[in-house]
């Protein structure tokens, strides 16, 4: 007869691996009618947006790129804005749920071709991994009759579910002020904005949510002068989910997938910029809850046989933000006058272990815009390693991002420009354990064991790498027999390396 198994299905999300597609895009870029010639191009930036639709049958978006440029015969600085279209492909994602991208550039420089025409090459990571919906099935119990003696083997086991996956595309907009000790904008040059999460809650079927966005301009003044600003923005916004448990832990992940700042036209000083970014969130709910396990079962009676599963299942996740100030020189060879504009971009963290820590590390490109002694405009870059210590446990997947979530701060200097800034590495870890469980299991009623050669009597010790389970099983024998018979109270009572009397089981 087949036993009638207690199971329990639970409806979870699974990540799959984690895919790193690399792909170089180039343009040649004509210089616009209304544009001077170009006499020297001063730097690139370019900006990853992201579009929405579905990531199963692949990535694409758009490289917004600034090339700033002194233009021939004319002072001051121009600027020229183009779009990159690119797309990216992925493997294995058609039967997922949900997709986590994340595009970077690795490389950006333009070049002048002929003083209406620039060549610009870009490289682009993109990481991709995806979320299946599987249905979880655990046994934790067999019903069977007391008459057939069956011993089971259960277990508890602390597990972590990520019981939902929740996207939505949003909008945030408002007014940034420029500092009172400068004048207006009368044209923006170049515009950026950076989105991180910094608080969650949810509540039955709300996900409240918090953040902040940090948005930074370049922009030429009404006098003519080259000036930067940038502000915190706040926002707060509100997800629909399933209801949700009490212990459930959220983490979250934000792109951007366009942005409009503006020189807000009702203010006549120009110092008032709209600003409007559109973003795609995407919210992880976890669960941890206890769980049983059928793990093991025999009869003393009768011959049965059962069919394992194994389990992967999520025993420990964490989610942790680290730190990092770096305080380095961006040494460029030459007497500055002033620093017109910081930026610094992540890229993508590597995970190494060191012993008894964990490194993660990544490469923090750092973008100079200043003035020398004589007025001309120059950029200047460097990347910086910067390296973040973690005690982990040793046998756990780590995934980790980095971001600087606050303005730079730059200091001139006889060896060049001071900067200062935090990095911030958000570290998800992940411990895993394989479990074997009882999926099917079958009694034979129309064969008794055989127990007539059995000894009634046996003297043996449990070895180190033994357990009493597996000791009474052997010799068809219960657990509470032993330990009756070698008058003890609990199994942890049973000592290693002792003869113990094994008693035979009758039925």
């Amino acid at each position: 007869m087949e036993l009638e198994l207690k199971k329990e299905c639970l409806d979870v999300f699974e990540a799959g691996d984690r895919q790193t597609l690399t792909q170089e895009e180039t343009a040649e870029t004509i210089v616009p009618d209304y544009c001077p010639d170009i006499a020297r191009i001063i730097s690139a930036e370019g900006v990853v947006c992201l579009h929405g639709g579905t990531e199963q049958d692949g990535v694409t978006g758009t490289v917004r790129v600034t090339v700033l440029y002194t233009p021939e015969n004319e002072s001051g600085v121009r600027a020229l804005e183009f779009a990159m279209p690119f797309s990216a492909q992925g493997e294995g994602l058609a039967g997922c749920a949900h997709v986590v991208v994340e595009t970077e550039i690795e490389l950006l420089e333009s070049r002048m071709l002929n003083p209406r025409k620039i060549f610009t090459r870009c490289k682009l990571v993109t990481h991709l991994a995806g979320c299946r919906k599987v249905c979880l099935t655990i046994s934790s119990d067999a019903e069977t009759d007391p008459a057939l003696l069956v011993e089971k083997r259960c277990c508890g086991q602390t597990v972590s579910l990520l019981r939902q996956v929740a996207e939505k595309d949003l909008t945030f907009s408002e007014t940034m002020s420029l500092s009172l000790g400068r004048e207006g904008a009368a044209e923006l040059l170049h515009c950026r904005a950076n989105g991180i999460v910094t608080e969650t809650k949810a509540i039955g079927n709300k996900l409240i949510f918090k953040g902040v966005f940090l948005v930074s301009a370049l922009y030429r003044t009404i006098g003519g002068q080259l000036a930067s600003a940038s502000a915190e923005l706040p926002f707060s916004q509100i997800m629909e989910t399933d209801s949700t448990e009490e212990n459930t832990q959220v983490s979250m992940r934000l792109r951007i997938t366009g942005t409009d700042i503006q020189i807000d036209g009702s203010d006549d000083e120009g110092r008032q910029l709209s600003v409007t970014v559109y973003y795609h969130t995407m919210a992880f709910l976890r669960e941890t809850r206890e769980v049983t396990l059928l793990t093991d079962l025999y009869s003393t009676a009768y011959e049965t046989r059962y069919e394992p599963s194994q389990l992967d299942l999520c025993s420990l996740y964490e989610s942790v933000t680290r730190r990092q100030t770096v305080r380095e020189v961006l040494e460029i060879g030459v007497a500055a006058e002033a620093a017109l504009s910081l930026c610094a971009d992540c890229g993508a963290v590597s995970v190494s272990r060191e012993g008894e820590i964990t490194q993660l590390r990544t490469a923090v490109t750092v973008r100079a815009l200043y003035l020398d002694e004589g007025g001309a405009r120059l950029s200047a870059e460097r990347c910086i390693d910067v390296c973040c210590p973690m005690e982990l446990p040793k046998d756990c997947t780590v995934s980790a991002r980095a971001f600087c979530g606050e303005e730079i701060q730059g200091t001139l200097g006889d060896r060049g420009i001071e900067v200062r800034f935090p990095v911030d590495f958000q570290v998800e870890v992940c411990g895993r354990c394989r479990k074997l469980c009882v999926a099917s299991a079958v009694l034979d009623e129309s064969t008794p064991k055989d127990l007539s050669n059995a000894p009634s009597l046996i003297l043996r010790c449990v070895g180190r790498q033994e357990s009493a389970w597996e000791v009474a099983k052997r010799y068809n024998t219960t657990i509470a027999d032993i330990l009756a018979a070698n008058q003890l109270e609990q199994e942890s009572e049973i000592p290693c390396e002792r003869l113990l009397l094994i008693p035979k089981k009758r039925a």
